[in-house]
């Protein structure tokens, strides 16, 4: 039995594609973009024809820019071309850059090594971080993908990869979160906890 006309359950299905939401949370955005003014959802729609026309890969770092040529991280004169952060998706360079605490450069691989999703070394831009490092120039290459199954065997297979070039392979230290309790600690946060104590 159908409950919504046919073109409100087309729209509602392609909002539950998106990640993390429900078909719940698909039918109330459905029902808010119903809900707009006909400017307002044609500006919505326009928005995403637009992003998706205008926004790509930076051709140096990979992570996502608009126009022609790097984007503003790789094109500042401020950042040190020495260091690069390696991260698994463009949201990670945000995150990274929110601390203001990093002042090297990045290179997104758009995604981790995950044999169960058939996600292989070739789907990924490994190469052009190679070229990047085999090109001079790079002294430390930091792995920031995250610290699950997929994450671990990606920043192992770049450190072996790289390992040729004479460059200082790094991995983000992990460890107990500022403000939580040791008690509430599971074992291998512990021990990564372990490993990266450093002297104070």
């Amino acid at each position: 039995m159908q409950y919504f006309p046919p073109a409100l359950e087309n729209l509602v299905e392609h909002f539950a594609k998106l990640p993390g939401i429900g078909l719940k949370s698909a039918q109330r955005l459905a029902f808010h973009v119903l809900s707009l003014p006909e400017e307002e959802a044609s500006a919505f729609a326009q928005a995403i024809l637009e992003a998706k026309k205008v926004i790509h890969c930076c051709p140096v770092c990979q992570n996502l820019t608009e126009g022609e040529g790097p984007c503003a991280i790789c094109a500042s004169q401020k950042r040190d071309r020495s260091t690069v952060c390696v991260v698994a998706d463009p949201k990670d360079v945000v995150a990274m850059e929110r601390s203001r605490e990093y002042g090297g450069v990045y290179h997104v691989l758009h995604g981790v090594i995950s044999p169960m999703n058939r996600v292989g070394p070739d789907d990924l831009h490994i190469r052009s971080l190679v070229e990047r490092v085999a090109a001079g120039g790079v002294a430390e290459v930091i792995m920031a993908t995250n610290p699950d199954t997929e994450g671990e065997a990606t920043a192992m297979y770049l450190s072996r990869l790289l390992k040729p070039f004479q460059v200082k392979v790094t991995r983000l230290a992990y460890g107990i979160p500022v403000g939580s309790h040791l008690e509430y600690a599971d074992d291998a946060t512990l021990m990564r906890a372990l490993e990266g104590r450093r002297e104070i």
